[in-house]
């Protein structure tokens, strides 16, 4: 393999040992390296694949811990047939940040390759051009006491996992069956690609700054704001440099960790948004548990309620931003994520309904995080 072997982030991963090349070595050298306590995306970058690339190999049959069945047909159909299985724990995942929900999948519908679940519990957009493979997977547990992991994965063109969804106690495990049953495809032979380049910023000085700032204060609705990057041809940071003092300040990284610890105290219900670039999966209610761990490797916060975990490298955060946008409903606040790559790992508001104006607990909040200058509304 003469490429360079990149993450997710299309950033250079360290060089492995002589990247296997057939399926048996594949699953021997993933097999050793899970065996050392590495999560299967980490085992996989080991030994220079993507994680679908990894996973594409345990099909067929052999001896090892993990099996993968080729998954093909109508993503949507398989998403709204999940409705039978009952709870299942959805999990959408960046490189910095984990986002798991249990839930049944209900209300999924879709537009052209663009789809949305709103469920009670399990809410997600998703954007099917990106669903390039899909597994049923089976992992036996390192303790054999334990019943075996089961679930669906879903896979980009280059390997990156965009959804995955987990059997829990409560699953409907025949139905489960009936679904893999009804999608599985033995003979669907899925091949990844390489990370494609990073796009291009512009620099600054090529952006129609102020009429950006004259669009942004016009919008009516939060949703406008894709169009109006790509309207002005600008990167997301990017618009908030060009905005900063107006609609934009710069928070420290620790904001990430306060303002989960400060909802907790309050009661004060948020909206958690996580996306992998062919989901984003969205959290609305209270957040009460939320610990720090610290290992040799990295820094996270976590949120561990029933039904809703989030795990957040907090030493991959480069840099936090408070966005408002104007709506019809008033302002709408933001508080957003980055990390080194210039990716978004998160992004948070207070829980709101349309038609109805942000909590104003949570305008406060905000204004209290550390790092943040005066924002417009609290003057």
């Amino acid at each position: 393999m003469s490429a360079a072997v990149t993450n997710t982030l299309g950033t250079p991963l360290a060089a492995p040992a002589a990247a296997p090349v057939a399926a048996p070595d594949i699953r021997a050298q993933f097999a050793a390296a899970r065996a050392t306590g590495k999560r299967a995306k980490e085992a996989a970058e080991s030994i220079g694949l993507s994680e679908g690339a990894a996973v594409a190999a345990h099909a067929g049959e052999h001896g090892h811990a993990l099996k993968a069945r080729p998954l093909q047909g109508s993503w949507l159909e398989l998403l709204q047939s999940l409705e039978a299985c009952g709870p299942l724990m959805a999990l959408t995942r960046n490189e910095g940040t984990v986002h798991e929900k249990t839930g049944v999948y209900t209300h999924v519908s879709a537009t052209g390759p663009v789809g949305i679940a709103l469920g009670e519990d399990i809410d997600l957009r998703l954007f099917f051009a990106q669903w390039h493979a899909g597994f049923a997977v089976t992992e036996l547990a390192n303790d054999p006491t334990k019943p075996p992991s089961r679930s669906l994965q879903f896979y980009n063109a280059q390997g990156r996992a965009v959804h995955k969804i987990f059997t829990r106690e409560a699953t409907d495990l025949a139905a489960f069956d009936a679904v893999v049953s009804r999608f599985v495809q033995p003979s669907a032979g899925y091949v990844f690609g390489p990370e494609p380049a990073p796009a291009t910023v512009r620099p600054d000085a090529d952006i129609d700054a102020e009429g950006l700032r004259e669009a942004w204060a016009a919008t009516q609705d939060t949703h406008e704001f894709f169009g109006l990057t790509k309207k002005f041809g600008v990167e997301r940071q990017q618009s908030f440099r060009l905005v900063e003092g107006q609609f934009a300040w710069r928070a420290a990284p620790q904001a990430v960790a306060r303002l989960l610890d400060e909802a907790a105290v309050d009661g004060l219900p948020i909206m958690v948004f996580v996306g992998s670039g062919g989901c984003i999966q969205i959290h609305t209610g209270p957040v009460r548990n939320i610990q720090p761990l610290d290992t040799p490797r990295a820094q996270w916060i976590n949120v561990l309620d029933a039904g809703f975990n989030l795990h957040l490298r907090t030493d991959m955060i480069a840099s936090v931003w408070v966005v408002e946008k104007p709506t019809a409903d008033g302002v709408v606040t933001s508080v957003e994520a980055f990390d080194h790559a210039g990716e978004l790992m998160a992004m948070f508001f207070g829980a709101r309904k349309p038609g109805k104006p942000e909590l104003q607990g949570w305008r406060d909040l905000v204004a209290r995080l550390p790092g943040v200058q005066e924002l417009a509304h609290a003057a």
